[in-house]
């Protein structure tokens, strides 16, 4: 990104990159009856794998910084972003509960989920799912290090491309049609923007904010890994290669992050 670009126009264009890839992975659906379910568990844990290194080098650590860099010890920084972590988990423990959706392999959750059509459950498990990662990425963009951001949204963006197609492929495996199948797999990444133009628009308003920005989008994104990904990617008995995928998108992303950054 251009460093002249404003931070919020920065963050929703990286945002509208994500949701782009997550539309481009939706295509292959349109051919393709269906996919092995070792490679959809493996495709989760690269997923799980991107996630969990940008909650620590380019979201925990950043937001440590960026405290320091405001007048906070060693201690009190990191007591903000930890404090912060524990608020975005549990913010997302509620909305797990609250809000209605189903889950791919575990069915239907949230409250009065049964008088909702199947169909809108899997759309608000998604949009759970890429709500923290548009959070992330305009939280990034907004901060004194442009390229964190950057790094957050090419991640996220390239590990959005399998995630779009196997959201298309469960679509069409839990009965829907393709069309509509892949129509729903693309609109899926369009929260991404969303959080990005508000993770970005808060902190710069707020600037103090920052580290508890980052921090907050870390611990959304951590929740997500362990209460949703892994879960679901450990179900059908390819643990090996879903921790396989796990530990590629982890590299992946840490040496984005570096070489970036």
């Amino acid at each position: 990104m251009n460093p002249s670009i404003p931070p919020v126009l920065a963050a929703f264009l990286g945002g509208c990159v994500a949701a782009g890839a997550t539309a481009a992975g939706t295509l292959p659906a349109l051919f393709a009856r269906s996919i092995a379910q070792r490679t959809q568990d493996t495709m989760f844990g690269f997923g799980a794998g991107v996630m969990l290194a940008a909650s620590a080098f380019s979201l925990a650590l950043p937001g440590i910084h960026a405290a320091q860099s405001h007048g906070a010890g060693p201690w009190h920084a990191g007591g903000i972003v930890a404090a912060s972590i524990l608020v975005g988990a549990a913010l997302l423990l509620v909305l797990d509960r609250v809000v209605p959706h189903e889950h791919f392999i575990k069915g239907p959750e949230g409250l009065s989920s049964q008088r909702i059509k199947r169909a809108w459950l899997f759309v608000f498990a998604i949009c759970l799912h890429n709500l923290p990662e548009g959070l992330a990425i305009g939280v990034g963009f907004a901060g004194t290090d442009t390229a964190h951001g950057l790094a957050l949204a090419t991640g996220i963006a390239i590990q959005d491309i399998p995630e779009g197609l196997v959201v298309a492929v469960a679509l069409m495996a839990a009965g829907y049609a393709r069309g509509y199948s892949v129509m729903v797999g693309m609109a899926s990444g369009l929260i991404e923007p969303v959080g990005a133009f508000v993770g970005a628009a808060v902190v710069v308003d707020f600037p103090l904010l920052l580290p508890v920005g980052l921090g907050f989008a870390a611990g959304a994104m951590l929740f997500v890994v362990s209460h949703e990904i892994i879960p679901e990617s450990h179900r059908q008995g390819h643990e090996n290669f879903a921790t396989g995928g796990l530990m590629v998108g982890f590299v992946m992303m840490m040496m984005l992050d570096t070489a970036l950054g």
